[in-house]
C-alpha cells in the first residue's frame, strides 16, 4: 500500500526519466474532473502532470455549433460558457452540474494556459458517439472554419484530431477484439450510456471488419475542394499564431473577452503586438459595435472570404481604432 496518488508518483517517476535522459518527458492527463490538483506542480500540493485535456473548452464550442443539448452536453450551451472556457480553462468550478447530479470541479482561473490541452474533436469526443459522426458531418462548413479559428486563436495548446484539419467525413467508431464476455459487457455499458443522448437504433458491431474499414481516413481529400480549402486555412491559422507574438504566448492574464448573444470578441496582445477576433455563431451575417484600442487596425483574415469559400466579405481592409 502506497498513500501517494498515483499520478505523482508517476510524475516523479517521469521527472527523473527527464533527467537521467536529459531531455523533458511531458505527462498529459485525460482527465474530465475539473481537478487542478492534477496540473498543479507537486511543491503545490499537486501531482505534477504537465498538462491535461480541457473537456470545458469542446463542450461548449460543439454545442454553439451543432445546437446539440443532450447527455453531458446539456448543462452547456450559452456563450458565455466558452468565453468562460477562453478566459479560465474550466467552466465548471464548483457550481452544480446537472448532468452529474453534483457540484463538480475546482477554479482554474490562476493556472497558466500552457497546462490545458484544447480541442473541437477527440477519440473520445467523436468514438463515444454511437455513430461516431465527426464535426463534419452535423454543421456547416462555415462552422467548421469556425471552429478552427476558435481553437487556434485560443490561449491553449491546441489538439487537431487526424483528419479534422481537412474536414475528414469517416466516422471515426468504437473498436475492439475482446473475448466475448468482455465485448458483452461493454455493449452494454455503451448502450446505457446512449440512452443520456437519445439516439435512436442500434450502434455499428465492435468486432466487425465492416465496422473498422468505415473509418478509413481518405488523405487523398485534403487536395480536394473545400476540403483543400479547410487544409489552407488550418495551415494559415498556424503560421498565424506561430508568427504573431500575442497569439504565440500562453498568457491568459493579457486576453480581454466579451460575449453577447452568439458572438465572441477577443482580443489578445503581447508588447506591442496586438489581435482582435470576431466569432459570429449565429447562422446569419450581423452588425455589431465595438471598441477598438487606439491604432490602424489591418484585416489578416476573414473566414468569409471568397479565397476561403466565403460568401465574400462585407470588412474593410483597415479599421481605424479609437471609437466604436
Amino acid at each position: 500500500m502506497n498513500a501517494k496518488r498515483f499520478l505523482r508518483e508517476l510524475a516523479e517517476r517521469v521527472e527523473d526519466l527527464s533527467y537521467k535522459n536529459r531531455r523533458k518527458f511531458y505527462l498529459m492527463a485525460e482527465s474530465n474532473l475539473n481537478d487542478v490538483r492534477v496540473i498543479r506542480p507537486g511543491k503545490s500540493g499537486g501531482y505534477g502532470i504537465d498538462a491535461q485535456w480541457c473537456d470545458d473548452f469542446q463542450h461548449p464550442l460543439h454545442t454553439l455549433l451543432t445546437g446539440e443539448r443532450t447527455g453531458y452536453y446539456t448543462d452547456f450551451g450559452g456563450v458565455e460558457d466558452l468565453v468562460k472556457a477562453l478566459l479560465e480553462g474550466f467552466v465548471y468550478s464548483w457550481q452544480y452540474f446537472p448532468y452529474r447530479k453534483r457540484h463538480h470541479g475546482s477554479s482554474s482561473k490562476e493556472i497558466p494556459a500552457d497546462r490545458f490541452i484544447v480541442f473541437s474533436q477527440n477519440h473520445d469526443q467523436v468514438g463515444n458517439r454511437m455513430l461516431g459522426e465527426r464535426l463534419a458531418k452535423p454543421v456547416s462548413f462555415e462552422a467548421l472554419k469556425l471552429a478552427a479559428g476558435a481553437l487556434l486563436l485560443s490561449p491553449y495548446i491546441p489538439l487537431i484530431f487526424m483528419g479534422e484539419e481537412y474536414g475528414e467525413e469517416s466516422p471515426f467508431l468504437y473498436v475492439v477484439s475482446h473475448f466475448p464476455d468482455l465485448i458483452a459487457a461493454v455493449r452494454e455499458g455503451r448502450r446505457m450510456e446512449f440512452q443520456d443522448f437519445k439516439w435512436g437504433g442500434a450502434p455499428p458491431d465492435p468486432r466487425s471488419r465492416e465496422t473498422f474499414l468505415k473509418f478509413r481516413l481518405r488523405w487523398e481529400k485534403r487536395r480536394e475542394g473545400r476540403h483543400k480549402i479547410l487544409f489552407e486555412l488550418y495551415r494559415r491559422l498556424i503560421q498565424l499564431r506561430r508568427k504573431i507574438p500575442a497569439l504565440s504566448n500562453f498568457n491568459k492574464n493579457i486576453l480581454d473577452i466579451s460575449g453577447m448573444e452568439k458572438i465572441i470578441l477577443l482580443r489578445r496582445w503581447h508588447g506591442e503586438s496586438q489581435v482582435y477576433c470576431a466569432m459570429n455563431f449565429q447562422y446569419e451575417d450581423i452588425v455589431f459595435h465595438a471598441h477598438l484600442p487606439n491604432g490602424r487596425w489591418k484585416k489578416i483574415l476573414d473566414s468569409s472570404d471568397e479565397i476561403w469559400s466565403g460568401s465574400g466579405s462585407s470588412l474593410p481592409g483597415m479599421i481605424a481604432g479609437g471609437r466604436s
